[in-house]
């Protein structure tokens, strides 16, 4: 018996679809055409064809602002990911003290971009801050808006303090599918604290982690607000992002052609990146499900 298809379906589908043509495609299509031709005012456009891509991949100001990117994206994965493992690995399992630390690591996440920036502007502020004034107090020579290495270590923290949580909260929930049996069964083979956690926990937790490397890599290579807020991309281009650099060349310099080219450019890397996660766990998927059925 053949299966009837309902295309009715497709209604509800079409506002999504118009929605995302005006907030997305339509505003792509406009970077496009900037990207691909030169003006002068007026609306006036004149064909450049890929000039402006072969400035950008010849660029030494862009080549630097990447490398600065993935350096800080390395080191914030290696930062959050193990930190939140652990984290989830001493939470409470159940009870009061279980709801009471979800709700307190989630705390963070709800802060807006813009919030969490002046929270540390302030709080690293040698006058003012508390942090400043504290290292001022016992000696230690800090100043994020002089100093690059101080720069660095205050948007790292920064980030580390408002995003661990969501590698946390994902560990926890992959942690909390575990079924007891599994634990049972370490129990009777007397299995150690770190073999339960290299042979159980950790495996069953790949999915999760997947995809919190994956949302934390792009969530850190497209960082803008908090690093802006608190160093403004200083102090000189120490703390310039590769989003902050297009940010001051769209709306700073109005260089409007390298900048769309370079925005295009920016998109498709993220893409690729994100292809790669997602191969990667569609064939995670598959091999376990291959295991399951063996």
């Amino acid at each position: 018996m053949e299966k009837t298809q309902n295309n009715k379906a497709w209604f509800l589908v079409l506002p999504v679809l118009v929605l995302v043509a005006f907030s997305a495609i339509l505003p792509l299509m406009t970077v496009v055409n900037y990207a691909f031709n030169d003006t002068f005012g007026n609306n006036q456009f004149f064909w450049a064809g890929i000039e402006w891509f072969d400035d950008m991949i010849h660029s030494e100001r862009l080549r630097a602002a990447l490398g600065r990117q993935v350096i800080f994206s390395l080191i914030i994965l290696a930062i959050e990911v193990p930190l939140g493992i652990f984290i989830a690995l001493n939470m409470p399992k159940k009870g009061f003290w279980a709801s009471f630390c979800l709700v307190l690591m989630a705390l963070p996440l709800l802060i807006p971009f813009n919030v969490v920036g002046t929270i540390w502007q302030i709080f690293g502020r040698v006058d003012i801050g508390l942090l400043g004034h504290t290292l001022a107090a016992m000696g230690v020579d800090y100043n994020y808006t002089n100093d690059p290495l101080d720069a660095w270590i205050t948007v790292i923290v920064m980030d580390v303090w408002h995003w661990t949580s969501l590698v946390a909260l994902l560990a926890y929930a992959g942690l909390q599918s575990i079924p007891q049996a599994y634990y049972q069964a370490a129990r009777i083979d007397q299995a150690t604290r770190w073999s339960v956690f290299r042979y159980i926990e950790l495996p069953k937790m790949k999915g999760v982690l997947l995809i919190a490397v994956l949302l934390r890599f792009m969530d850190s290579f497209m960082i803008y607000t908090e690093p802006f807020v608190v160093t403004g991309g200083g102090p000189g281009n120490s703390t310039t992002f590769l989003s902050i650099d297009l940010a001051k060349m769209a709306t700073g310099q109005f260089d409007l052609g390298p900048a769309a080219a370079f925005s295009i450019m920016y998109f498709l890397v993220i893409l690729l990146i994100s292809w790669v996660f997602y191969t990667v766990m569609t064939n995670l998927d598959r091999a376990e499900s291959g295991e399951e059925n063996r």
